[in-house]
């Protein structure tokens, strides 16, 4: 899961916004379909990596976050 949050974070460092948004999109389809284990990979690590990345670019995460990705990215910070 790291190295698909490395990917992504390369996306938004070349800011290929269009790629990135198919990796969250991937990403928010393994977090509503899979299994009990890749939900928490993908919560534990994939979205805390990439977030902490799109905080300091100052990026609008409301924007490029689908829905489930987003409800969880606000748990994370409200959690804090």
């Amino acid at each position: 899961m790291q190295k698909f949050a490395d990917l992504t974070q390369t996306m938004i460092a070349r800011g290929n916004i269009s790629r990135a948004k198919k990796c969250f999109a991937v990403a928010e389809n393994l977090f509503i379909n899979g299994n009990k284990e890749t939900q928490t990979a993908i919560a534990n690590v994939f979205l805390y990596s990439v977030s902490g990345m799109l905080e300091l670019k100052h990026f609008n995460i409301e924007k490029l976050l689908p829905n489930a990705l987003k409800r969880e990215y606000i748990k994370q910070i409200n959690a804090f």
